[in-house]
């Protein structure tokens, strides 16, 4: 058994834009003993489902300005917290914490809630392991909703994720607070602090110190060979509709590595450049679900 914390209810209480209803998955296989969160928004019965994947150091929280235009468009909006962030459980260990345990556990979720006609919503974390999911289901994947991510294939990494890192590992106790307020244009103080939320004790950070170590900077790290498989999938299998946004001001994951990601992507049309977003795009998510659901014609 999985020795996990779970944090109060009560961290969850009068947070800023956020008034939905948790939903609570446990035990699904490998994950004995463990409660994994999602929301789900929208008809349950919808026949096309949005999957919105957050990253590091975030969790659903994210999706909060994005799910209600989604929702008004008639689809139903699954957005899961990883075990280790958010509402759901949070391994005490950080050597749970391994690429494939995080990609397992995403891949039994949509089998579990049988998620089809999926549009993949994904950024930095989110797409680092949503970008190889549809490659061991492409039947249930239809469109593809991208910003400011890539794919985990150990070719290096930049200066600017040196400077991420260290922020991450500055302090056990991450600030991850701090993180948004850099990274977040335009956040107030009470949403900075609603990601910090899930995070009482730096007990519950495991996850949150872990996940940058995960980041292949050579090709021997586990994660890169079923990152590499993503490559030809989406570049020459991939029949489905894109949608690219940028937030301009990243300089780990911004307009480089997206144009990059945007040549790789079967099909994928110009995409939206948001001047003034960093890497947290979600922060402007209202104007990219609008454009997004005009693009796909929705």
């Amino acid at each position: 058994m999985i020795s996990a914390l779970r944090t109060p209810d009560d961290c969850f209480e009068n947070l800023p834009g956020f008034p939905f209803q948790p939903h609570y998955i446990e035990n699904l296989p490998g994950y004995d003993g463990l409660r994994g969160h999602y929301l789900d928004e929208g008809d349950p019965d919808a026949s096309e489902v949005f999957l919105c994947l957050h990253g590091e150091p975030s969790w659903c929280y994210l999706y909060r300005k994005m799910i209600p235009v989604f929702v008004d468009a008639d689809v139903r909006v699954v957005a899961p917290d990883l075990i280790g962030f958010g509402r759901s459980d949070k391994p005490v260990d950080e050597e749970t914490y391994t690429f494939h345990f995080h990609r397992d556990y995403l891949l039994r979720l949509i089998e579990a809630l049988d998620l089809q006609n999926i549009t993949l919503v994904c950024q930095d974390w989110g797409g680092l392991l949503g970008l190889t999911l549809p490659q061991d289901m492409p039947e249930r994947f239809k469109r593809l909703l991208i910003m400011n991510t890539a794919l985990n294939v150990g070719e290096g990494t930049g200066e600017a994720f040196a400077e991420w890192k260290a922020l991450i590992d500055s302090d056990s106790d991450v600030p991850i607070a701090e993180v948004f307020r850099r990274h977040a244009p335009g956040i107030n103080e009470d949403e900075a602090q609603a990601y910090e939320a899930p995070f009482p004790t730096k007990d519950f950070k495991a996850g949150v110190r872990k996940f940058p170590a995960l980041v292949a900077e050579t090709p021997d790290v586990p994660g890169v060979e079923t990152s590499r498989k993503a490559i030809p999938f989406w570049s020459e299998q991939w029949e489905g509709e894109s949608f690219m946004a940028i937030g301009m001001q990243d300089k780990m994951l911004g307009p480089e590595v997206m144009y990059y990601m945007k040549d790789l992507i079967k099909g994928c049309p110009e995409p939206l450049e948001l001047p003034e977003a960093d890497h947290f795009v979600q922060e402007q998510g209202e104007l990219v679900a609008i454009r997004a659901l005009d693009h796909f014609g929705m």
